[in-house]
């Protein structure tokens, strides 16, 4: 019984551990190159999980600044694959789309105004897939909305 219950708790820790992604600069996967780290629809600066170093945190699809969820904190609220700057849903205040593992500007679904491409846990600027062209790269698993996060930290 002691064996069944510490292998649970074992497997525990680990899917905990494992619930954790993170975000490098370029093509790069060292821990020195660790821009940021995404658990439970937060975002850490750099390797860290702890309360103070949140950047920006996701609640019912808006992102908010550091660990706040007041309107005035709302950088962004996605619907639909588009995300909308503040708390507007508003045609005219969309920043950029994403369909289909492509990140368009505005509303825009033309190839001649494709910002960036996702692939296999790599974002390549434009239309690339050139290993030079990484902007960054992740290690896990991310919503839409923790991507959308993602992407306002790296280029804030």
């Amino acid at each position: 019984m002691k064996k069944l219950l510490l292998t649970s708790l074992l497997l525990f820790a680990n899917s905990i551990m494992l619930a954790q992604t993170f975000v490098y600069n370029g093509n790069s996967n060292f821990t020195n190159d660790i821009i940021c780290t995404v658990e439970d629809g937060k975002v850490y600066d750099g390797n860290s999980n702890f309360r103070l170093d949140i950047i920006v945190n996701i609640k019912d699809s808006k992102i908010y600044k550091g660990n706040f969820t007041f309107i005035k904190d709302i950088i962004a609220n996605i619907r639909d694959g588009k995300v909308y700057r503040g708390n507007s849903f508003f045609q005219g205040d969309i920043l950029f789309n994403i369909q289909d593992n492509v990140i368009y500007n505005g509303n825009s679904i033309s190839s001649f105004d494709i910002i960036a491409t996702i692939e296999d846990g790599k974002v390549y600027k434009g239309r690339s897939n050139f290993r030079g062209d990484i902007l960054f790269n992740f290690d896990g698993e991310l919503s839409l909305e923790e991507f959308v996060a993602v992407w306002f930290v790296v280029h804030q």
